[in-house]
């Protein structure tokens, strides 16, 4: 965003907040440093995001994965499931246990959506190839996303899938000789020989435009939502 344009945007970033609490906080303290436009980037920063929207009003908000609306909030999310189904088929090719694991962070309808365009897939390509998920119930536990990569290998998947942000997962499957597909970034680098593919969001596009939008005095709400077409989403 910055890199496209140029003197007419600043920004900052706080890394690593926990939802809740420390969420409203930073949030808070953004909107009162004069921020015009502040990006929410976890599912759990939503109703933190709402509150904070709702005592600032003449700041916008733009909210990821959510589903909450106001007058200066909107929200943005990338259709992850198409990359999901596409890599589905990959797995399906790939795979010779006819086993898929899937280590998930939390059952909301994102990762739901994401599980079942993975089987939908399967379905397809390789009848009777299984899906297997164990919930780590974290975005980022290294520790549990190791482990649950390592019970989903022990009971014969042979090919691990994500919805977490450590590269845990991806660094086990290297490590037990499997495959494994990364998620929101290209994961390649953490494993070399076990990495069929990663579903990367490009969240570029969408931030350059609604910045635009705020600079112009266009900027309004709304439910963004771009996929492989738009380029929000690649694999």
């Amino acid at each position: 965003m910055v890199a496209a344009l140029g003197d007419k945007v600043s920004s900052s970033y706080v890394e690593n907040v926990p939802e809740g609490a420390d969420a409203e906080r930073v949030i808070r303290n953004m909107a009162k440093g004069g921020y015009d436009l502040i990006f929410s980037t976890s599912f759990g920063y939503m109703n933190p995001t709402l509150k904070v929207a709702k005592q600032f009003p003449k700041v916008k908000f733009e909210h990821a994965t959510g589903y909450k609306q106001d007058k200066n909030m909107g929200t943005y999310l990338a259709r992850t499931y198409e990359g999901r189904y596409v890599s589905g088929y990959i797995a399906a090719k790939m795979t010779k246990t006819k086993k898929i694991g899937y280590v998930a962070s939390f059952p909301i309808p994102e990762v739901l959506r994401d599980i079942d365009a993975i089987q939908l897939a399967l379905n397809k390509y390789n009848p009777g190839t299984e899906i297997k998920v164990v919930w780590v119930n974290s975005w980022f536990d290294p520790g549990k996303e190791a482990d649950a990569a390592n019970a989903l290998i022990d009971q014969g998947v042979d090919v691990v899938f994500q919805h977490t942000d450590s590269p845990a997962p991806i660094q086990t499957a290297e490590r037990r000789g499997v495959y494994a597909v990364g998620y929101a970034s290209d994961m390649a680098h953490f494993g070399p020989k076990a990495v069929l593919a990663s579903i990367v969001n490009n969240w570029g596009p969408h931030y350059i435009q609604a910045a635009e939008g705020v600079i112009a005095g266009t900027w309004k709400p709304q439910d963004y939502w771009g996929g492989l077409k738009e380029g929000t989403v690649e694999l």
